[in-house]
């Protein structure tokens, strides 16, 4: 297959498509969060119920349950997965327009169900989106395009999370959440128009959906190798989580204000965020997934320096301003490096399962060993504390030559991704 330059793969028909499905991904999410949680404070409900609400993103976690179904099963439309995307877009669609219909005061339950029915539907859009991307992307394709993703989900995230706030000031929250479903049009459009990806060999049965996934796994990495690369999948953002997990506390212990940290991590930060994904995406196009898991490692463990920095300093904006720019680029970087990475894991007969289970294995893992890191910070203060995050980074680092060699084209135990679509074949 011929090699594709960079503005080639960034101008392809089905990276724009991903672009889009990418915004209808993220929609959804902060509508059963932040959003909501501002709803129901300005209808007085009580503060201990809108805690209980982060329930209803249990399905997120949840979602390799149901998987198999969808690479089991083909809609009589569009084909496996543009079909299931238009058939989960459709149903976000009603379902976040049903909540104009429900007044918070009165019809609690009601919502928190609506809400949980969003998640479903929005974790399920989730699964499909991911096998999408997996099956119609080759190799090299694999970091610009879930670059591009992230893009995408971050716009949507934007939307959410600050222009809906804006039109609550100018109109009833029913009305917002009624304008915001008809942005799922977006998806449910780009669906449409997306090429459908060529893919053979799907199960045939139930039973051959749930198990085949997990014997391709072992046939391609084997037993230990299997149980090595999940390892490593658990600890690769290890370093950044950690410290992630505690830099809020920090900053204002530190002395910065609430203002302060808003406006540089809202403006600069989003800014280095959309710049690092896509720089992330045209470097791991250029030089491939291997060497770029080491790059981004090393940018990462960088970025908790800086806040080792700022704990030295004190209250110091200008470094402030460094440390955020540095870790926004670097965790715009690694997400598109990592997503890639666990993109290149899946075969594409049985995507949507396989990446459902590494990424809800992968996120389990990683939100159990962070929990620790609030009693870390406080008996060792916050400079040994940054010390600590950026050992944390040593065991991927320790792991990189054994699963992912430098001299290596793929990592070890990828599937192979030809990235063939419908449109490609016809025109082939």
């Amino acid at each position: 297959m011929q090699a594709k330059t960079l503005g080639q793969v960034f101008t392809q028909r089905k990276m724009a498509a991903i672009l889009l499905l990418g915004f209808a991904s993220g929609l959804p999410l902060w509508l059963t969060a932040r959003t909501l949680q501002a709803w129901m404070t300005v209808e007085g409900v009580d503060l201990s119920l809108i805690g209980l609400f982060a329930l209803v993103a249990l399905p997120y976690s949840l979602k390799f349950l149901w998987a198999p179904l969808l690479d089991r099963y083909v809609p009589p439309f569009l084909g496996r997965r543009r079909g299931w995307l238009v058939v989960t877009q459709v149903l976000l669609m009603l379902s976040i327009g049903a909540m104009a219909l429900i007044d918070p005061q009165t019809s609690l339950r009601l919502l928190a169900l609506n809400a949980v029915l969003i998640a479903f539907f929005s974790a399920s859009q989730d699964i499909v989106y991911d096998a999408y991307k997996i099956d119609a992307l080759e190799d090299r394709e694999l970091g610009a395009g879930a670059a591009i993703g992230v893009l995408g989900y971050r716009i949507a995230l934007l939307v959410t999370g600050s222009l809906a706030f804006v039109l609550a000031d100018q109109m009833p929250w029913p009305m917002v959440y009624a304008l915001m479903s008809l942005l799922m049009l977006i998806g449910i459009g780009a669906s449409i128009w997306a090429p459908e990806p060529v893919v053979t060999g799907k199960p045939q049965t139930m039973g051959d959906a749930v198990v085949l996934p997990f014997r391709d796994f072992f046939q391609r990495m084997g037993g230990v190798w299997f149980v090595v690369i999940m390892f490593f999948t658990i600890v690769y953002q290890l370093s950044d989580r950690l410290g992630q997990n505690m830099v809020t506390p920090f900053l204002l212990a530190t002395g910065f204000t609430q203002t302060v940290i808003g406006a540089i991590q809202g403006g600069i930060g989003l800014i280095s965020t959309i710049v690092g994904v896509i720089a992330g995406g045209a470097i791991i196009a250029r030089i491939g997934v291997n060497k770029a898991l080491w790059a981004f490692l090393g940018l990462q463990i960088a970025s908790n320096l800086a806040y080792y920095w700022i704990a030295l300093a004190g209250d110091d904006r200008g470094i402030l301003t460094i440390a955020i720019i540095i870790e926004n680029l670097s965790g715009g970087m690694v997400t598109a490096v990592f997503v890639a990475y666990l993109m290149s894991l899946c075969s594409r007969q049985f995507s949507a399962t396989q990446f459902a289970l590494l990424s809800s294995v992968m996120a389990a893992a990683r939100d159990v060993l962070v929990t620790p890191a609030g009693a870390i910070a406080e008996s060792t203060g916050w400079p040994a504390f940054f010390l600590i995050t950026v050992a944390a980074g040593l065991p991927a680092a320790l792991m990189l030559p054994l699963v992912a060699p430098w001299n290596a084209e793929h990592p070890r135990g990828a599937a192979l991704h030809t990235g063939e679509t419908e449109e490609e074949a016809v025109g082939a």
